[in-house]
């Protein structure tokens, strides 16, 4: 009788480590809840969200017009990048910067520069028309590692890459609570390292906030600096 019991105790075990194996999505609370809370952005600013053809995706522009996060709809067709800022070029020019020694990962076009991560060359499938969330959507269940969660400010973000950052609040309601993250809906989020190699001086970027933030690196909360352009949109 004891024997019978261990067994089936054990199979029971078994069994509970199994299914949570093979269900690791059930698990995966911020990617989920990051959905939602990508959600509520969209319908917060629905005027600031649209079709961006030449990425071969969807554009959600800055309230101020300077900057705008680029998502693709298809990785296989799209041009560049999958994820992508683009902002105004003319702030970091007119703090002394030299187009011309930016890294690979950065792009000019028409007064603007871009800056992005390729995500892969998958050819993505959807049940019905593609929209600006489901595109969202499949960056959460083809390339889970490039969302992310900053646990200082209570955003969940997408990695572009090279330590730039698309965040945005994990909720509106509370995001104003403390004096840390007022007014950051959304962030724009600059990797300043290269920017200033390439000659810019961050204390004269007009529009960006340069300042510390804490990041987790390798499990140990570190301070960096950051341009940031941080919005509200209530």
């Amino acid at each position: 009788m004891k024997v019978t019991i261990v067994k089936t105790a054990v199979f029971s075990i078994l069994a509970a480590i199994l299914a949570a194996c093979s269900q690791p999505k059930s698990l995966d609370v911020v990617g989920k809840d990051s959905v939602r809370a990508f959600e509520s952005v969209l319908n917060a600013i629905p005027e600031n969200v649209s079709t961006d053809k030449a990425n071969g995706g969807w554009s959600l522009v800055s309230p101020d017009k300077t900057a705008r996060f680029i998502w693709s709809e298809n990785y296989g067709k799209s041009p560049r990048y999958d994820v992508m800022l683009e902002f105004d070029a003319a702030p970091f020019i007119d703090a002394g910067l030299d187009i011309g020694k930016l890294p690979g990962n950065y792009a000019a076009r028409e007064g603007a520069l871009i800056v992005g991560n390729k995500l892969g060359y998958d050819d993505l499938q959807y049940e019905g028309a593609p929209t600006p969330l489901s595109s969202y959507e499949k960056i959460v269940d083809r390339y889970r590692k490039a969302i992310g969660y900053h646990g200082s400010l209570d955003h969940y973000n997408v990695d572009l890459g090279d330590g730039n950052l698309f965040e945005w609040a994990k909720d509106f309601a509370v995001n104003g609570a403390t004096k840390e993250n007022q007014d950051k809906d959304i962030v724009f989020v600059l990797n300043p390292k290269p920017l200033m190699a390439a000659g810019v001086d961050p204390q004269k970027v007009d529009g960006w906030l340069y300042a510390e933030v804490t990041v987790d690196i390798d499990g140990k909360p570190t301070q960096v600096y950051k341009f940031l352009k941080p919005f509200n949109l209530r």
